[in-house]
Protein backbone atom coordinates (compact mmCIF):
# COMPACT_ATOMS: atom_id res chain seq x y z
CA UNK A 1 0.00 0.00 0.00
CA UNK A 2 1.20 3.55 -0.58
CA UNK A 3 2.27 6.27 1.78
CA UNK A 4 0.63 9.69 1.66
CA UNK A 5 3.14 12.55 1.45
CA UNK A 6 2.84 16.31 0.98
CA UNK A 7 2.48 17.43 -2.62
CA UNK A 8 5.87 18.16 -4.16
CA UNK A 9 8.05 16.59 -1.40
CA UNK A 10 11.53 15.95 -2.90
CA UNK A 11 11.57 12.40 -1.47
CA UNK A 12 8.79 11.39 -3.85
CA UNK A 13 11.07 11.41 -6.91
CA UNK A 14 13.58 9.13 -5.17
CA UNK A 15 10.85 6.79 -3.97
CA UNK A 16 9.36 6.54 -7.45
CA UNK A 17 12.77 5.63 -8.88
CA UNK A 18 12.89 2.81 -6.32
CA UNK A 19 9.47 1.53 -7.47
CA UNK A 20 7.84 2.66 -4.21
CA UNK A 21 4.23 3.75 -4.52
CA UNK A 22 3.71 7.17 -2.91
CA UNK A 23 0.41 9.02 -3.19
CA UNK A 24 0.22 12.77 -3.03
CA UNK A 25 -2.45 14.30 -0.79
CA UNK A 26 -4.91 15.18 -3.56
CA UNK A 27 -5.08 11.59 -4.86
CA UNK A 28 -5.14 10.01 -1.40
CA UNK A 29 -8.08 12.15 -0.32
CA UNK A 30 -10.35 10.26 -2.72
CA UNK A 31 -9.66 6.85 -1.16
CA UNK A 32 -12.38 5.83 1.30
CA UNK A 33 -10.15 4.41 4.05
CA UNK A 34 -8.48 6.00 7.04
CA UNK A 35 -4.71 5.90 6.66
CA UNK A 36 -2.54 5.69 9.73
CA UNK A 37 -1.57 9.19 10.81
CA UNK A 38 2.14 9.47 11.62
CA UNK A 39 4.09 12.58 12.57
CA UNK A 40 7.85 12.82 12.07
CA UNK A 41 9.92 15.16 14.24
CA UNK A 42 13.04 15.55 12.12
CA UNK A 43 15.95 16.82 14.22
CA UNK A 44 18.64 15.90 11.71
CA UNK A 45 20.42 18.71 9.86
CA UNK A 46 20.15 16.70 6.63
CA UNK A 47 16.37 17.05 6.50
CA UNK A 48 15.70 15.82 2.95
CA UNK A 49 18.00 12.78 3.23
CA UNK A 50 16.43 11.77 6.55
CA UNK A 51 12.90 12.27 5.20
CA UNK A 52 13.66 9.90 2.33
CA UNK A 53 15.24 7.28 4.57
CA UNK A 54 12.29 7.14 6.97
CA UNK A 55 9.64 7.28 4.25
CA UNK A 56 11.40 4.44 2.47
CA UNK A 57 10.92 2.23 5.53
CA UNK A 58 7.35 3.32 6.21
CA UNK A 59 6.44 2.59 2.60
CA UNK A 60 7.28 -1.12 2.98
CA UNK A 61 4.19 -1.65 5.12
CA UNK A 62 1.04 -2.92 3.36
CA UNK A 63 -0.86 -0.11 5.13
CA UNK A 64 -1.58 3.37 3.86
CA UNK A 65 0.19 5.95 6.03
CA UNK A 66 -0.21 9.72 6.05
CA UNK A 67 2.88 11.62 7.21
CA UNK A 68 3.21 15.10 8.71
CA UNK A 69 6.60 16.69 9.33
CA UNK A 70 7.44 18.58 12.50
CA UNK A 71 10.42 20.78 13.34
CA UNK A 72 11.53 22.56 16.47
CA UNK A 73 11.10 26.33 16.57
CA UNK A 74 13.98 26.92 19.01
CA UNK A 75 16.73 25.93 16.57
CA UNK A 76 17.56 27.39 13.17
CA UNK A 77 18.31 24.79 10.52
CA UNK A 78 21.17 25.77 8.22
CA UNK A 79 21.50 22.65 6.04
CA UNK A 80 18.17 22.99 4.26
CA UNK A 81 16.40 25.90 2.59
CA UNK A 82 13.83 27.90 4.49
CA UNK A 83 11.49 27.36 1.53
CA UNK A 84 11.60 23.60 2.17
CA UNK A 85 10.89 24.06 5.87
CA UNK A 86 8.04 26.47 5.27
CA UNK A 87 6.46 24.25 2.60
CA UNK A 88 6.70 20.86 4.28
CA UNK A 89 7.24 21.42 8.02
CA UNK A 90 5.18 22.84 10.87
CA UNK A 91 6.34 23.74 14.35
CA UNK A 92 4.94 22.05 17.42
CA UNK A 93 2.25 24.70 17.86
CA UNK A 94 0.45 23.26 14.83
CA UNK A 95 0.46 19.77 16.40
CA UNK A 96 -0.28 20.26 20.07
CA UNK A 97 -4.09 19.94 19.72
CA UNK A 98 -3.93 16.92 17.39
CA UNK A 99 -3.72 13.17 17.99
CA UNK A 100 -1.61 10.71 16.01
CA UNK A 101 -1.37 6.96 15.62
CA UNK A 102 2.41 7.17 15.53
CA UNK A 103 5.31 9.56 15.98
CA UNK A 104 8.95 9.14 14.93
CA UNK A 105 11.55 11.35 16.61
CA UNK A 106 14.91 11.22 14.87
CA UNK A 107 18.38 11.49 16.27
CA UNK A 108 20.58 14.57 16.11
CA UNK A 109 24.37 15.06 16.09
CA UNK A 110 24.40 16.56 19.60
CA UNK A 111 25.13 13.56 21.81
CA UNK A 112 28.46 15.13 22.86
CA UNK A 113 26.51 17.91 24.59
CA UNK A 114 24.79 17.76 27.96
CA UNK A 115 21.06 17.51 27.35
CA UNK A 116 20.35 20.87 28.95
CA UNK A 117 22.95 22.52 26.68
CA UNK A 118 21.05 21.55 23.51
CA UNK A 119 19.25 24.73 22.43
CA UNK A 120 15.95 22.94 21.79
CA UNK A 121 16.03 20.63 24.85
CA UNK A 122 13.05 22.25 26.59
CA UNK A 123 11.00 22.05 23.40
CA UNK A 124 12.07 18.44 22.88
CA UNK A 125 10.84 17.58 26.39
CA UNK A 126 7.55 19.37 25.76
CA UNK A 127 6.99 17.33 22.59
CA UNK A 128 7.85 14.07 24.38
CA UNK A 129 5.39 14.94 27.15
CA UNK A 130 2.72 15.76 24.55
CA UNK A 131 3.29 12.40 22.86
CA UNK A 132 2.53 10.58 26.10
CA UNK A 133 -1.13 11.60 25.84
CA UNK A 134 -1.62 12.35 22.13
CA UNK A 135 0.31 9.62 20.26
CA UNK A 136 -0.58 5.94 20.40
CA UNK A 137 3.03 4.81 19.86
CA UNK A 138 6.27 6.78 19.52
CA UNK A 139 9.52 5.52 18.03
CA UNK A 140 12.66 7.33 19.23
CA UNK A 141 15.86 7.05 17.18
CA UNK A 142 19.49 7.37 18.36
CA UNK A 143 19.89 10.69 20.28
CA UNK A 144 16.11 10.98 20.35
CA UNK A 145 16.06 7.64 22.20
CA UNK A 146 18.81 8.65 24.63
CA UNK A 147 17.14 12.00 25.31
CA UNK A 148 13.69 10.50 25.90
CA UNK A 149 15.09 7.84 28.24
CA UNK A 150 16.73 10.58 30.29
CA UNK A 151 13.65 12.82 30.32
CA UNK A 152 11.07 10.09 31.04
CA UNK A 153 13.06 7.69 33.23
CA UNK A 154 16.16 9.53 34.42
CA UNK A 155 18.42 7.02 32.62
CA UNK A 156 21.65 8.92 31.90
CA UNK A 157 23.88 8.51 28.91
CA UNK A 158 27.56 7.77 29.22
CA UNK A 159 30.12 9.26 26.90
CA UNK A 160 32.16 6.74 24.92
CA UNK A 161 35.92 6.89 24.78
CA UNK A 162 35.73 6.66 20.99
CA UNK A 163 32.89 7.12 18.54
CA UNK A 164 30.81 4.01 17.95
CA UNK A 165 30.93 3.99 14.17
CA UNK A 166 30.02 1.14 11.89
CA UNK A 167 27.62 -1.79 11.52
CA UNK A 168 27.41 -4.04 14.57
CA UNK A 169 25.97 -7.47 15.29
CA UNK A 170 22.91 -7.54 17.52
CA UNK A 171 21.47 -10.58 19.26
CA UNK A 172 17.74 -11.09 19.57
CA UNK A 173 16.62 -11.00 23.22
CA UNK A 174 12.88 -11.57 22.79
CA UNK A 175 11.80 -13.63 19.79
CA UNK A 176 8.16 -13.49 20.90
CA UNK A 177 7.81 -9.72 20.88
CA UNK A 178 5.44 -8.38 18.25
CA UNK A 179 8.06 -5.82 17.21
CA UNK A 180 10.78 -8.40 16.54
CA UNK A 181 8.49 -11.04 15.04
CA UNK A 182 10.42 -12.66 12.20
CA UNK A 183 13.86 -11.38 13.30
CA UNK A 184 16.83 -13.71 12.98
CA UNK A 185 18.70 -14.53 16.17
CA UNK A 186 21.51 -12.28 14.96
CA UNK A 187 20.96 -9.13 12.95
CA UNK A 188 22.94 -5.98 12.09
CA UNK A 189 22.39 -2.32 12.85
CA UNK A 190 24.38 0.79 11.90
CA UNK A 191 25.56 3.02 14.75
CA UNK A 192 27.16 6.45 14.66
CA UNK A 193 27.29 8.02 18.09
CA UNK A 194 29.53 9.25 20.89
CA UNK A 195 27.28 8.19 23.77
CA UNK A 196 25.46 5.10 25.04
CA UNK A 197 22.75 4.12 27.51
CA UNK A 198 23.83 3.62 31.10
CA UNK A 199 22.91 -0.07 31.34
CA UNK A 200 23.08 -0.07 35.13
CA UNK A 201 20.38 2.58 35.30
CA UNK A 202 18.39 0.81 32.59
CA UNK A 203 18.28 -2.36 34.69
CA UNK A 204 16.38 -0.44 37.37
CA UNK A 205 13.40 -0.03 35.01
CA UNK A 206 11.70 -3.39 34.42
CA UNK A 207 8.95 -1.60 32.50
CA UNK A 208 11.50 -1.24 29.67
CA UNK A 209 12.20 -4.45 27.75
CA UNK A 210 15.41 -5.02 25.80
CA UNK A 211 14.38 -6.68 22.54
CA UNK A 212 17.84 -6.82 20.96
CA UNK A 213 21.33 -5.75 21.98
CA UNK A 214 24.74 -5.53 20.40
CA UNK A 215 27.51 -7.90 21.37
CA UNK A 216 29.75 -4.83 21.73
CA UNK A 217 27.44 -1.87 21.04
CA UNK A 218 24.96 -2.28 23.91
CA UNK A 219 21.14 -2.26 23.92
CA UNK A 220 19.85 -1.46 20.45
CA UNK A 221 16.08 -1.99 20.55
CA UNK A 222 13.97 -1.29 23.63
CA UNK A 223 10.25 -0.91 24.23
CA UNK A 224 7.79 -0.42 27.03
CA UNK A 225 5.64 -3.45 27.67
CA UNK A 226 2.66 -1.71 26.05
CA UNK A 227 4.73 -0.61 22.97
CA UNK A 228 3.64 2.96 23.66
CA UNK A 229 7.35 3.83 23.45
CA UNK A 230 9.94 2.20 21.19
CA UNK A 231 13.63 3.08 21.43
CA UNK A 232 16.18 2.40 18.67
CA UNK A 233 19.71 3.42 19.66
CA UNK A 234 21.16 2.95 16.19
CA UNK A 235 20.20 3.94 12.67
CA UNK A 236 18.11 1.26 10.98
CA UNK A 237 16.89 4.03 8.67
CA UNK A 238 20.36 4.58 7.15
CA UNK A 239 20.83 3.80 3.48
CA UNK A 240 23.68 1.79 2.06
CA UNK A 241 25.99 4.81 1.66
CA UNK A 242 25.11 6.95 4.69
CA UNK A 243 28.07 5.85 6.82
CA UNK A 244 30.36 6.12 3.79
CA UNK A 245 29.20 9.69 3.16
CA UNK A 246 29.86 10.54 6.81
CA UNK A 247 33.32 8.97 6.66
CA UNK A 248 34.37 10.79 3.49
CA UNK A 249 32.88 14.09 4.71
CA UNK A 250 35.05 14.06 7.83
CA UNK A 251 38.04 12.61 5.98
CA UNK A 252 38.07 15.44 3.45
CA UNK A 253 37.69 18.00 6.25
CA UNK A 254 40.83 16.58 7.86
CA UNK A 255 38.91 15.51 10.98
CA UNK A 256 39.92 12.42 12.96
CA UNK A 257 37.73 9.60 11.67
CA UNK A 258 38.14 5.83 11.58
CA UNK A 259 36.88 3.56 8.82
CA UNK A 260 33.42 2.33 9.91
CA UNK A 261 33.61 -1.13 11.46
CA UNK A 262 32.13 -4.14 9.64
CA UNK A 263 30.99 -1.98 6.73
CA UNK A 264 33.34 -1.79 3.76
CA UNK A 265 34.52 -5.11 2.27
CA UNK A 266 38.07 -5.70 3.56
CA UNK A 267 37.74 -2.34 5.39
CA UNK A 268 38.52 -0.66 2.07
CA UNK A 269 36.56 2.62 1.78
CA UNK A 270 36.98 2.53 -2.00
CA UNK A 271 34.71 -0.54 -2.17
CA UNK A 272 30.91 -0.46 -2.14
CA UNK A 273 29.56 -1.03 1.39
CA UNK A 274 27.55 -4.12 2.19
CA UNK A 275 23.87 -3.43 2.95
CA UNK A 276 23.45 -5.99 5.75
CA UNK A 277 20.63 -4.41 7.82
CA UNK A 278 17.96 -3.58 5.22
CA UNK A 279 15.68 -6.61 5.76
CA UNK A 280 15.48 -6.21 9.53
CA UNK A 281 14.98 -2.46 9.24
CA UNK A 282 12.02 -3.03 6.93
CA UNK A 283 10.68 -5.72 9.25
CA UNK A 284 10.83 -3.53 12.36
CA UNK A 285 8.89 -0.68 10.77
CA UNK A 286 6.40 -3.08 9.20
CA UNK A 287 5.82 -4.79 12.56
CA UNK A 288 5.47 -1.47 14.37
CA UNK A 289 2.95 -0.05 11.90
CA UNK A 290 1.03 -3.32 11.83
CA UNK A 291 0.76 -3.36 15.62
CA UNK A 292 -0.35 0.28 15.71
CA UNK A 293 -2.93 -0.42 12.99
CA UNK A 294 -4.40 -3.33 14.94
CA UNK A 295 -4.56 -1.47 18.25
CA UNK A 296 -5.26 2.20 17.52
CA UNK A 297 -8.88 3.43 17.47
CA UNK A 298 -10.52 4.43 14.20
CA UNK A 299 -11.44 7.85 15.62
CA UNK A 300 -8.29 9.88 16.28
CA UNK A 301 -10.16 11.78 19.00
CA UNK A 302 -10.27 8.55 21.00
CA UNK A 303 -6.49 8.09 21.10
CA UNK A 304 -5.96 9.65 24.58
CA UNK A 305 -8.47 7.23 26.15
CA UNK A 306 -7.01 4.34 24.10
CA UNK A 307 -3.56 5.12 25.55
CA UNK A 308 -5.04 4.93 29.05
CA UNK A 309 -6.55 1.53 28.22
CA UNK A 310 -3.23 0.40 26.73
CA UNK A 311 -1.35 1.24 29.91
CA UNK A 312 -3.96 -0.53 32.01
CA UNK A 313 -3.59 -3.70 29.97
CA UNK A 314 0.19 -3.59 30.23
CA UNK A 315 0.05 -3.26 34.03
CA UNK A 316 -2.51 -6.03 34.37
CA UNK A 317 -5.45 -3.87 35.42
CA UNK A 318 -7.61 -5.31 32.65
CA UNK A 319 -7.40 -8.35 30.40
CA UNK A 320 -4.29 -8.13 28.22
CA UNK A 321 -4.50 -8.06 24.46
Amino acid sequence: MPINIPDGLPAKKVLQQERIFALEEEVASHQEIRPLSVAILNLMPTKIETETQILRLISKSPLQVSCDFMRVSTHESTHVSQDHLVKFYDTFDAFRDKNYDGLIITGAPVEHLEYEDVDYWDEFCEIVDWSQEHVFSTMFLCWGALGALWHLYGIPKRQLGAKLFGVFKQRLCDEYSFLTNGFDEVHYMPHSRHAAIDTGALAEHPELCTLSEGFTSGPSLLATRDFHEVYVTGHFEYGRDTLADEFWRDFHKGLPIRVPENYFPDDDPEKQPLFTWRAHANLLYRNWLNWVYQMTPYDLDEIPSAITDLRARATGHVDKF
